[in-house]
């Protein structure tokens, strides 16, 4: 054998182990490629129920988001309704009252004076001396020395 043969053999050999490495690598990028279209199958699988429920949660949130907006607007319409009535009442009210509670103190400070003298000064408060009640002019005489 000439030293071409040899290095065709040689280059032979070696484009043989290239050849079965190259099929050793397709073969394991098919298989590779078989678990990922399997992977991707399952997840697919899974993921349309999933984004179904998740469908479906988004528009029960959104329900329940509009159903109280609703709520809240109709507490903000009754917050001013009570506020309009009571500022009513106390427009209505308040003055009237007022007046009737002057009113009353009136006739109750009148009806208190009604014993004593038009146009005289009453003091309501009298000293009792050992079972004798002092009329007030007296006891004004006396306090008068007492703070002389």
């Amino acid at each position: 054998m000439s030293g071409g043969e040899v290095a065709g053999i040689l280059v032979a050999v070696f484009w043989a182990i290239l050849v079965s490495f190259l099929a050793v690598a397709l073969v394991r990028l098919a298989q590779t490629l078989r678990a990922t279209t399997k992977l991707v199958a399952d997840v697919t699988e899974r993921a349309v129920p999933l984004l179904a429920d998740a469908s479906e949660a988004v528009r029960s949130a959104q329900t329940q988001i509009d159903r109280v907006d609703a709520i809240a607007s109709d507490v903000q319409e009754v917050t001013s309704n009570a506020s309009a009535l009571s500022t009513t009442v106390a427009s209505t009210f308040g003055g009237p009252l007022v007046k009737v509670a002057a009113f009353g103190y009136g006739v109750r400070r009148a009806l208190s004076r009604g014993d004593a003298a038009p146009g005289a000064p009453r003091d309501s408060r009298r000293t009792v001396i050992v079972g004798r009640t002092l009329p007030a002019e007296g006891r004004a005489s006396r306090t008068k020395r007492k703070r002389d």
